[in-house]
């Protein structure tokens, strides 16, 4: 795409500034807040929206570091945004 190949060894974070592509981290935030925002605007006895509600406490994790939830991730990625979940209702705002 820029004329560069392996052999050239430049690294993908030297290529993405100069190409001009969003860090991968922002468009996963992006893309997890957009699902969030349709989530919470669907009605209460949606079938995802019931999902929520499932109580997981007999659930056993395997050994090994602790994952967050997906509840967790969309928590912090609000917190760094400086997002509430009041805005989730109006789509121009979120």
């Amino acid at each position: 795409m820029c004329g560069f190949t392996r052999l050239d060894r430049i690294r993908n974070i030297a290529i993405r500034e100069r190409v001009g592509v969003a860090p991968l981290e922002d468009k996963l935030r992006e893309t997890r807040l957009t699902w969030f925002g349709h989530v919470e605007r669907t009605s209460v006895n949606a079938p995802v929206r019931r999902c929520e509600k499932i109580s997981l406490s007999h659930y056993r994790r395997g050994r090994g570091r602790l994952r967050m939830s997906w509840n967790e991730v969309i928590r912090s990625d609000m917190k760094f945004l400086g997002v509430t979940e009041d805005m989730a209702p109006d789509r121009n705002l979120w």
